[in-house]
């Protein structure tokens, strides 16, 4: 309707007169032409527009829950019991404390379609609890969420006479690391969360909070494969001629759809075992942690294999080839501790492509070192640092270096700290404020000969032609800013 439309969110106040884009824009941001609320950040101006109208009068502040009932009902036979009883005079009446916990019958028959629980001849017939009359059991089983919303405090704490040990639960509790598919971090961790709060409420445990920290994982993908009646074809069913795909059994031409997620409707799932019986667990294992953080998705791709299988004789060859020598090489020793650092520090946040990559550094410089002790020792740490991603590889390597016992029992790289720090840093020279070198130093030069260096190179004397400085700042390990 060609309506004017003013924009009163903006990424900053200046943006005022940005043009709008041509689809609604939900972003946090700040507002613009909006009177009193100009150059508020989005969500402080929500609340001082509800604050002015509740000070008015004609407005007020609410909250808007979408939580919904649980439904936690199934009508099938594995499940928990639910503990009420039917009965036509009394209604619903819960099962005694002293009958609980109520116990599935074993001889069930699952040959028809329904809730079997409902066909069986006994079970479900009982005496009310309340007026003794005839009554029948709750044939309904609790969905599984209500079992796996609490495991973890029973993985805590496992007594023989009750469900879990408060103090020993407590003592554990709250998870420090929780892993999962993004599938779980709504539903399972909702109810998770609920389940242990209750608990907490009735005072069965004191703790509030399930886990500490979440981490999902991307899932596995590949590509997708279609014939000309539109069937969707496995991976093992076409080869790639040239550019194009050949369904393999026909010779006929196949469509290549997008890159998805393996499943079996899309049949694009790939056999596991000839992969590790061609390459190895080990080098499966590397491509997947080494091709993208865990957090992301990642493309199945069996060069990438081929690649992480390079990788692992690499190892092995410096293994089988390294013996005890004399002398030390400094560079490669600072490349040693900086790569135990970082691999450590990206192990910790789960970033297991990052620590990869470090390995991938240090083998290169191990390569290209000539025989010294520090060499040796260098490959002795490889070995440790690669345990967790390619066991099978570090124990074997382990072994061929003469080492005793297993890797996975060997203490795990230290380094240090003083190895981190470069002895050389890098000067920026400027004169009035602009950039005209930079120069190489000794980390802690001092001001005097930090001034020297600089006002000693080609491209500042040119600059100064002659002249003397009028003032030297020198910011030291950073700077030296050369006033004209």
């Amino acid at each position: 309707y060609q309506l004017p439309i003013k924009r009163v969110v903006a990424n900053s106040a200046d943006l005022a007169s940005e043009p709008l884009g041509t689809e609604a824009e939900n972003a946090a941001g700040v507002a613009v032409n909006s009177d009193f609320l100009d150059g508020m950040p989005t969500e402080k101006a929500a609340a001082e527009v509800i604050r002015r109208a509740e000070t008015a009068g004609w407005g007020k502040g609410t909250v808007q829950y979408r939580l919904r009932d649980w439904g936690v009902s199934r009508q099938r036979y594995w499940g928990t019991p639910i503990p009420i009883i039917h009965c036509q005079a009394c209604g619903a009446v819960p099962v005694p404390r002293d009958q609980l916990p109520v116990v599935l019958p074993d001889d069930i028959e699952f040959d028809k379609p329904g809730n079997p629980l409902d066909r069986h001849p006994t079970w479900r017939h009982v005496s009310c609890p309340s007026c003794g009359g005839e009554a029948v059991r709750e044939t309904d089983t609790l969905d599984t969420f209500v079992d796996s919303s609490w495991y973890f405090i029973r993985f805590a704490s496992q007594p023989t006479d009750k469900p879990f040990d408060r103090a020993e639960a407590e003592k554990w509790l709250p998870v420090a690391q929780y892993i999962g598919g993004v599938e779980h971090a709504i539903l399972h961790l909702l109810y998770a969360r609920f389940w242990t709060r209750a608990l907490q409420r009735m005072g069965k445990i004191g703790v509030a909070e399930p886990f500490q920290g979440l981490f999902t994982q991307g899932m596995v993908t590949h590509e997708t494969y279609r014939a000309g009646d539109g069937s969707w074809l496995s991976p093992d069913e076409v080869r790639k001629d040239g550019d194009d795909w050949i369904h393999i059994e026909s010779g006929q031409p196949v469509s290549l759809g997008r890159v998805e997620k393996m499943s079996k409707s899309k049949r694009n799932t790939v056999d596991p075992e000839p992969i590790l019986a061609k390459y190895g667990a080990d080098a499966v294992r590397w491509f997947m942690l080494s091709d993208s953080p865990p957090e992301r998705d990642l493309e199945w791709s069996e060069g990438g294999i081929e690649g992480a299988s390079r990788f692992v004789q690499r190892v092995w060859r410096l293994a089988t080839a390294s013996a005890p020598a004399e002398g030390a090489d400094d560079a490669l020793n600072r490349k040693l501790h900086r790569t135990v650092a970082a691999v450590g520090e990206a192990i910790d946040g789960l970033q297991f492509n990052k620590a990869i990559a470090q390995l991938y550094e240090l083998t290169t410089a191990i390569e290209k070192a000539k025989p010294s002790a520090t060499r040796h020792e260098a490959i002795r740490t490889l070995v440790k640092l690669a345990a967790p991603a390619a066991p099978h590889l570090a124990e074997e390597a382990w072994a061929a270096l003469g080492e005793q016992g297993m890797v996975s029992d060997a203490a795990w790289p230290t380094f240090n700290p003083a190895q981190l720090v470069d002895d050389q840093v890098t000067l920026a020279v400027q004169i009035n404020g602009k950039l005209r070198d930079t120069l190489s130093a000794p980390r802690g030069l001092d001001r005097a000969a930090a001034e020297a260096l600089a006002l000693a190179s080609d491209k500042v004397q040119r600059q100064l032609d002659g002249a003397s400085p009028r003032k030297v700042i020198v910011v030291p390990d950073r700077l030296v800013n050369i006033v004209a």
